[in-house]
């Protein structure tokens, strides 16, 4: 049995996947938003982080919105991982879409489609409701279930600190009873008008049975006053989700298909003006999130003159973007410009700066991208790893750590060493490497107009009669 267990438990290790920014769970900021060394994932670019800081204050207080922020830098600089620590501290209750430049361009949706989509995705709306429901710590529950297991009723016997209800109940109710694991002593909720049950914990007279129950278990109190309250219920959706279920004929199973297509003005014309009217009378609150736009320098003129007026609209979203680009031309133009934006755009948007990580910055982050994919690596080989990371590419020298990992094993061992990264960077290039060896041998590769040259064919051996002489140009273009 113990030979099995570990057998799954290799299994499980080897099918986890492991993102690029999977070890960022934050900003790394303190309550002052003072930048720490090394926290939540992140590591340098304090002045950077400082930043988003300021932005991310900003927008938990609502007091932002309709903005665009730059963040601009080399590559490999922790662009995209400000951004994620962004959206991880802002948690789920603020919207936040992450889409690149390119995914704008498509087939199924014209540009415009697109960035509507993606700018609606980032509003959230609350919409608060009223509704009846019963709530009180579970005494008894009895259930019958006939002979056939067809039929099954049962009663529920429910009560707060002033009173107890026996409810009579159905087979809905006592397959979410079950579904939810519900037994006597725990707290429950129950929405009258959608049956749905909730186990919000343990009551604390069940408290003498902690060791029973495992260390993870919740303890409250019993409800106190009526069983049945009206309670306030706020439900937090998209602008995106109510366009889609108000523009398809399946209603809100829309938002299961996937397909949503183009969505006529008309229809975001009568939401926003619904979404105004709830606002005016206090059942729905907007909450401006955040779209993230990694590689901006690939969307063209059109979109860039798009952004600036959605910009302006009474449901706007802040709009981070990000680019690697220096002096470049703005796609759809001759003209070049900064990062590849058009002036008056990048005069609305505030721009944050990154720059290089030093060595030991990038050995940090290595001993952290190392120890989320549990991999161990000895003091030589971390140092050599940072060595390659600061003199190619912090991305690269990342891909090395799972690649070496993989060639240890086949050593049969469970420690990286130096051996095991020096035979992964033989057999993997990086970019200047791979740039070189084009260079050097570029006439064995297959040019613009199709032609590549032959390699020298050795004069003592014989030639087939149709072969082409040695150093003309075969043309493979047909």
């Amino acid at each position: 049995m113990k030979s099995i267990a570990t057998q799954a438990e290799t299994n499980k290790s080897t099918l986890s996947l492991i993102a690029a920014h999977s070890h960022i769970s934050g900003l790394g900021l303190d309550d002052n938003l003072q930048p720490r060394e090394n926290a939540q994932g992140m590591v340098g670019q304090l002045n950077a982080r400082k930043a988003a800081g300021v932005i991310l204050r900003m927008i938990q207080a609502g007091k932002i919105a309709g903005r665009a922020v730059l963040v601009a830098g080399p590559p490999s600089t922790g662009k995209t991982a400000i951004a994620m620590g962004l959206s991880q501290s802002l948690g789920s209750e603020i919207p936040f879409t992450c889409v690149a430049g390119s995914e704008i361009y498509s087939l199924e949706l014209s540009k415009t489609e697109a960035l509507t989509q993606a700018f609606r995705k980032s509003i959230g709306i609350k919409i608060k409701e009223e509704t009846d429901i019963i709530e009180g710590e579970v005494v008894e529950i009895q259930i019958d279930r006939s002979l056939t297991g067809g039929h099954k009723q049962g009663k529920l016997t429910i009560r707060t600190t002033d009173m107890e209800t026996i409810y009579e109940l159905g087979n809905k109710m006592i397959d979410g009873l079950t579904k939810e694991k519900v037994v006597a002593g725990d707290v429950i909720s129950i929405d009258k008008a959608s049956g749905k049950i909730t186990k919000l914990g343990r009551s604390y007279a069940r408290a003498r049975d902690y060791d029973a129950m495992g260390p993870n278990v919740k303890f409250v109190s019993c409800p106190e006053g009526e069983l049945q309250k009206r309670k306030e219920v706020v439900h937090t959706v998209s602008l995106h989700d109510i366009d889609v279920i108000n523009s398809r004929s399946q209603g809100f199973l829309a938002l299961f298909s996937g397909d949503t297509g183009e969505i006529r003005p008309e229809v975001r014309e009568q939401i926003n003006t619904k979404v105004a009217e709830w606002k005016e009378e206090g059942k729905a609150e907007i909450s401006p999130g955040v779209l993230f736009i990694d590689e901006v320098h690939m969307l063209d003129i059109e979109c860039f003159s798009y952004i600036n007026r959605a910009l302006e609209d009474e449901f706007a979203p802040i709009v981070i973007m990000a680019t690697n680009r220096g002096i470049s031309k703005t796609r759809g133009t001759n003209y070049k410009s900064p990062h590849g934006l058009p002036l008056d755009l990048l005069d609305r948007s505030i721009i944050i700066q990154t720059s290089k990580y030093s060595e030991e910055e990038i050995g940090k982050i290595l001993t952290i991208r190392s120890q989320e994919e549990e991999v161990e690596l000895d003091a030589d080989a971390m140092a050599l790893l940072t060595k390659i990371g600061f003199e190619t590419s912090l991305r690269y020298a990342s891909n090395l750590i799972s690649v070496s990992n993989q060639v240890s094993r086949k050593r049969r061992s469970d420690v990286v060493q130096l051996v095991d990264i020096k035979k992964s960077y033989m057999l993997f290039l990086d970019c200047a490497r791979s740039v070189s060896f084009l260079e050097n041998n570029s006439d064995q590769y297959i040019d613009d107009d199709g032609n590549v040259k032959l390699n020298t064919v050795d004069s003592e051996a014989p030639v087939a009669p149709a072969a082409v002489a040695v150093g003309d140009n075969m043309d493979v273009s047909n």
